[in-house]
């Protein structure tokens, strides 16, 4: 079971505001913040969800698990209103299994972020 994650991000403030805006569809608000260095995100007291101030990021691919399919589009519409690149719009993906329904905006520093659920619809 995973912890926490990481992610690398070149310009912090930019960033932190971005990811305020997208993750609370999911109901994730800024739990702790080390600026200039590092943010956590999270639910309730827990972050789970970080970024850290680097000179050169590299982009990674983080899928976030949704308890619903609304809550993926409300993801999605979020995070591009943020200034997300779309990278998948809201759908299924059956290659991966018949209910997998996710949507992938690309962060400002091109990191591949995916919001999913699993469920039928």
């Amino acid at each position: 079971m995973i912890d926490h994650v990481g992610l690398r991000v070149s310009d912090f403030e930019s960033s932190k505001q971005f990811f305020a805006q997208a993750l609370a569809p999911l109901g994730y608000e800024l739990i702790m913040d080390f600026a200039p260095a590092a943010a956590g995100f999270g639910v309730g007291m827990k972050p789970d969800f970080w970024i850290g101030q680097v000179e050169e990021s590299r982009p990674m691919h983080v899928a976030l698990a949704c308890p619903d399919r609304a809550t993926v589009d409300a993801f999605y519409k979020a995070a591009l209103a943020a200034g997300g690149q779309d990278n998948g719009a809201p759908g299924l993906r059956p290659e991966y299994h018949p209910n997998y329904y996710g949507a992938f905006v690309l962060d400002p520093d091109g990191n591949n972020i995916e919001a999913v659920c699993h469920k039928p619809a």
